[in-house]
Formats: structure tokens, C-alpha cells, sequence
């Protein structure tokens, strides 16, 4: 069978943690596609899984097993379409199960692998719970390093978070505070600068993307007074990324960056760890982030929560994210189509 055009692909999703939100929020986003003007998408999970949770949440999702993703298009507008993994145990929500390890792990292998394969569109992840997984053998410290070690990436990965008006990428990403800033050095900045740029251009549809920095210590540094990781580390790294041609700024004070006008001054903030990024584009849009892993060659893109344990099975979970992801990933995809060209 010849492969559909780009355009016409499914997003494949993954399952994600089986005893969290993944299935329930997936099925939302299903009843919500004609709404939300979604791309066609097919589940990697268990069909008879999410048919008895789509009943349990008295959820009006028919739940149709698919055998490839070519069969996706016809069958969304009236069911939604899954390619069945087999679990190792039954479910039990908001009790994850080492057992079921190993079919976590396959979701994302053939959901990367679809999209490699000219089968999918690009790659949308439901969160994992980790501490399940490393029973079944996975030993990377998220899903954004496993991805890249899927696409055989020497780099280190690089994580955008997306809001509305938004968009975050911290440097250093899961390590703690004191190892981000021993981590912390010129190459980092200046490599996720340059895949943030290049992601921007061809993933964003921005003809000239324009980065800020942010500063590691209080007042960015102060000129040395709080702090000289600013004029030994952030600012040869911006001087680098000046030198490639790329409109940069900074360092900025990280308490003043964020507000309403001053993101009207720049595409994306590099930060310089984890929860520098996190938590303001969690706070100027928590329910509707999105979770990017730029340098791919695929697109991928995520919820930005987790498995959301205490409350799976309950009917409660929020499929925004999701829906933002989906949304997002498709958008992605054309653009990385139309920059590709024919």
C-alpha cells in the first residue's frame, strides 16, 4: 500500500502510564474532536482496556481496534482507533504495575517507530510513571532523553514547554539544582540556543526567531556582585549565538522576563534549569501546556502534567494538555512538511 502524503497521517499517541490519566484523557480527547478541529489520532494500548474505562466513566467513546494506521482516517469521525498492545496485568487505576512495564516501554517504541516508518504524523506522549518502568528495564531519566536515545541522538535533548504566548527551554533539565549549576556550561547554552532557533524556523513557522536568556542569579549576576556565572558561562554562549546570525538577548534578570510585555519581546526564553522554565509558563497556562522535545528528526510533543495517579479512574483528569499536544503536534508536523518542501 503507498504511504499517505504527510498531511494525511495520524498522530500516533501513546499510552502512557496505564493506571493514570493517559487512557481517560485520550478518550476525551476523542469526544472532543470535531471541537477542537483535531487531526485524526490512533492509540497505542489496549482496545478492551479503554473500551471498559470508556464505559466505567460512562464516557460515549466507541473503542475499534485498528491493524495499521492507513485504517485511521476513515474510521475517527465515528470511533476511535487503537493499535493494540497487551498488557502483562490487568489495571488497577492509580496503582501502577511493574508488570506492565514493558508495554509502556513498547507504546513509544512503535509510536516512534510508525512515525519513522512514513506511518504517522509525529509522536504524541502520554505521561509515564518512571518508577514503574525501571523494573521493565528502562534507565533514562525521561521520556525526552528516551526519545532521543530512539532517534540515536549524540546531543543531549532539548525540552521546550509551550503555552499560549510562551515558550521555555531550560538547559539543564532533570538534575538538581546544585548539579544544574555545576552542569551549567557555554557549549550547553550555545547548543540548545542553536536547536531552539533552527526548531523555531522549521517547526514554528518564525522566519527570524528571537531568543532571550535568562541569567542564572538574582539581577542576572549583578556584574559579578551575586554571582560570575553570567560573565564566565551565559554571556560568551550568547556572544557564540550572535556570531551564528541569531537574534539573542541577555543575560535578562529572571524575575523580570516573564511578565505580559516583556514575552512580547522574544519567540523563547533559555533557561538555565528545570524550574526556572517550569514555573512560569505553568503559571501563565497550566492547564494547556505543552511539552516539546526539539532536535528530533520527528515531532514529538506531550502533556505538560504527570500520571495524575490520585485522581485516575475518577472522571476528573483535564484533557486540555493533551488536546494542546495534539494540536501542537500537528501544527509541527505541517510546518516541518512545508519547510521540507517536496
Amino acid at each position: 500500500m503507498t504511504a499517505a502524503p504527510p498531511n494525511d497521517l495520524p498522530l500516533a499517541l501513546t499510552m502512557g502510564e496505564p493506571a493514570g490519566v493517559g487512557g481517560e484523557i485520550g478518550l476525551k480527547a476523542w469526544l472532543a474532536r470535531d471541537e477542537a478541529g483535531l487531526r485524526p489520532f490512533v492509540i497505542l494500548d489496549d482496545p478492551a482496556r479503554l473500551a471498559a474505562l470508556a464505559a466505567s466513566l460512562g464516557l460515549p467513546v466507541p473503542v475499534r481496534a485498528v491493524a495499521s494506521p492507513q485504517e485511521v482516517a476513515a474510521l475517527f469521525g465515528r470511533a476511535l482507533p487503537v493499535l493494540a498492545v497487551t498488557l502483562g496485568n490487568p489495571v488497577v487505576a492509580g496503582r501502577p504495575d511493574p508488570a506492565n512495564g514493558a508495554a509502556v516501554i513498547a507504546s513509544i517504541d512503535r509510536a516512534v517507530a510508525l512515525v519513522q516508518g512514513g506511518q504517522a504524523a509525529a509522536v504524541v506522549t502520554n505521561p509515564i510513571q518512571k518508577s514503574s518502568l525501571y523494573a521493565a528495564g528502562f534507565r533514562h531519566p525521561g521520556h525526552t532523553e528516551y526519545l532521543a536515545h530512539l532517534a540515536g541522538l549524540a546531543d543531549e535533548p532539548i525540552m521546550m514547554l509551550a503555552a499560549a504566548d510562551l515558550r521555555v527551554v531550560p538547559v539543564t533539565i532533570h538534575v538538581s539544582v546544585r548539579d544544574a549549576v555545576n552542569q551549567l556550561t557555554t557549549e550547553a547554552i550555545v547548543h540548545a540556543g542553536r536547536v531552539t532557533a533552527a526548531s523555531l524556523a522549521r517547526d514554528f513557522g518564525i522566519e527570524r526567531p528571537r531568543l532571550a536568556v535568562a541569567g542564572l542569579n538574582p539581577h542576572a549576576g549583578e556584574g559579578g556582585a551575586m554571582g560570575r556565572e553570567e560573565i564566565d558561562i551565559i554571556e560568551p554562549a550568547i556572544a557564540t549565538l550572535r556570531a551564528d546570525g541569531i537574534d539573542v538577548s541577555g543575560p535578562r534578570p529572571p524575575d523580570t522576563m516573564f511578565h505580559a510585555a516583556a514575552r512580547r519581546g522574544y519567540d523563547a526564553a533559555l533557561c538555565m534549569y528545570h524550574d526556572q522554565a517550569l514555573i512560569p509558563v505553568k503559571t501563565v497556562d497550566f492547564d494547556s501546556g505543552v511539552n516539546i522535545t526539539l532536535g528530533l528528526p520527528f515531532v514529538r510533543t506531550s502533556p505538560d502534567h504527570g500520571t495524575a495517579l490520585d485522581i485516575a479512574g475518577t472522571g476528573k483528569a483535564n484533557a486540555t494538555s493533551l488536546i494542546a499536544a495534539l494540536k501542537t503536534a500537528d501544527r509541527m508536523a505541517r510546518n516541518r512538511q512545508r519547510t521540507a518542501g517536496p
